[in-house]
């Protein structure tokens, strides 16, 4: 099939703007012809270019999280079909993140058989672990007791950036369930609190078999409402210094008014496979709620009113397949046959 005139017109902005430095433009002209031509953009040079444009973008800013976001569009180019050329380009990209000692969030220990600077690290650190061990274990000395500080709230917030959701659905046109694994990647560098506030509503449980109750086809599914369940509820997991959207320096009377600020303005867009923040049209409202874009989504008008805090990094198809099941109720977007979030499981 041929690329349409637009697609081709998109990707020469979008270079011409990589070559002039003004990255932003280039991804909103990919952006644009995303919006208008998804199914014609979703193959490697769109991908290739946003890769190109955000490896760029994190040299100037140095943030961790564009250099993140690069190499996941660089795989993204690789598994659509990309050559070895954009695999250079994205070697390039992995050498300067370890020079400047960022990682991708799941600190690999190991890369292609070698260790990284975090398995040199772990070595290190597993070495003075047996030491210390060693040292107090004619003391007596627990080491649990050693290094706790005595501050369960760090629990959360140990660098904990990987989700495994356990979710059972219809599919449409099928009278039997399935239960599928879908990974995410939670950015705390560019959304610090969001994370923070879904990992411990996670390891409290809050989330496990509650429903996702609002499904839109070619859009997202929403769901995280564990007091509810229909959309009416779900608040923060602590007092982030936001009452029902509202600045106070006093908690809350009731914790079903924790919200939590905004962080729209972190870098991070709405495009296929993230994940971000549900909330009301009031800034500074969101609670417990979250949403999931399909593969086949980019609603960029939310982009610097949600909060995106995270992407997707396996089993979108299946978030695709859940977008598109048979809805109804009022407003037409109630799943008939429920879609339960399981489990989520923090690692």
């Amino acid at each position: 099939m041929a690329t349409p005139p637009q697609v081709k017109e998109g990707w020469s902005n979008a270079q011409e703007s990589i070559d002039s430095g003004d990255y932003e433009a280039a991804l909103g002209s990919l952006r644009e012809i995303w919006g208008s031509h998804s199914k014609d953009a979703n193959v490697h040079q769109t991908w290739s270019l946003a890769a190109d444009a955000q490896a760029s973008k994190a040299t100037a800013s140095g943030r961790a999280g564009d250099y993140r976001k690069s190499i996941r569009h660089y795989e993204k180019a690789l598994d659509k079909g990309a050559g070895k050329e954009v695999r250079r380009r994205m070697n390039r990209v992995r050498t300067e993140m370890d020079e400047r000692g960022i990682g991708m969030g799941g600190f690999r220990l190991v890369d292609d058989g070698a260790p990284t600077v975090y398995g040199i690290f772990a070595i290190v650190v597993v070495g003075m672990l047996l030491l210390v061990s060693l040292r107090y274990m004619d003391e007596g000395l627990n080491l649990t007791d050693l290094f706790n500080t005595g501050d369960d709230s760090q629990t959360a917030s140990s660098g904990s950036d990987t989700a495994q959701m356990t979710i059972s659905y219809v599919p449409a046109g099928s009278a039997a369930s399935q239960t599928v694994v879908v990974m995410l990647d939670l950015n705390r560098d560019a959304a610090p609190i969001h994370v923070d506030n879904f990992v411990k509503l996670a390891l409290r449980g809050d989330y496990d078999n509650t429903p996702f109750h609002r499904v839109i086809d070619d859009f997202m599914i929403q769901g995280g409402d564990f007091t509810n369940g229909d959309g009416t509820g779900g608040h923060a997991a602590e007092f982030y210094g936001y009452c029902d959207g509202q600045p106070t320096a006093t908690p809350c009377p009731n914790p079903t008014s924790f919200t939590v600020p905004d962080e729209a303005d972190n870098g991070l867009i709405h495009l296929p496979c993230t994940i971000s923040m549900a909330k009301t049209s009031n800034p500074n409202t969101g609670g417990s709620q979250f949403f999931l874009i399909p593969e086949d989504s980019t609603p960029n008008w939310l982009d610097g009113q949600h909060t995106v805090f995270g992407s997707i990094t396996s089993g979108c198809s299946f978030i695709t397949s859940i977008s598109e099941v048979e809805t109804g109720g009022d407003q037409g977007s109630t799943p008939v046959h429920a879609v339960t979030l399981e489990s989520v499981v923090i690692s």
